[in-house]
């Protein structure tokens, strides 16, 4: 059975028509940062194994950007998924 993802746009689809664009968590730094925290956002970046957040597009339909906790381990189990816009402008990104 393919995984199956809940967009919030467009109900559940099947996770192929996403694409993964990589981990949600690093807070983009202030345009005055110095090299080495543009560094440090651009090229290093943790792989934890188990539960993550992560930005997929739904490149096969609405084609907003989510955000999407799942476990990238053993079961990929679908957690939760928001819009990123809606987070961005509730963080007041």
């Amino acid at each position: 059975m393919a995984s199956l993802i809940h967009c919030p746009h467009c109900g559940v689809r099947p996770k192929e028509e996403f694409s993964i664009r990589g981990d949600a968590t690093p807070l983009r730094p202030d345009a005055s940062a110095s090299d080495d925290a543009w560094y440090e956002y651009v090229f290093v970046r943790d792989n934890p194994k188990g539960r993550v957040v992560e930005h997929w597009h739904h490149t096969g339909g609405c084609r907003r950007w989510l955000v999407v906790e799942r476990d990238n381990a053993a079961s990929h189990e679908v957690y939760a998924v928001s819009d990123a816009a809606k987070l961005a402008r509730e963080a007041g990104r």
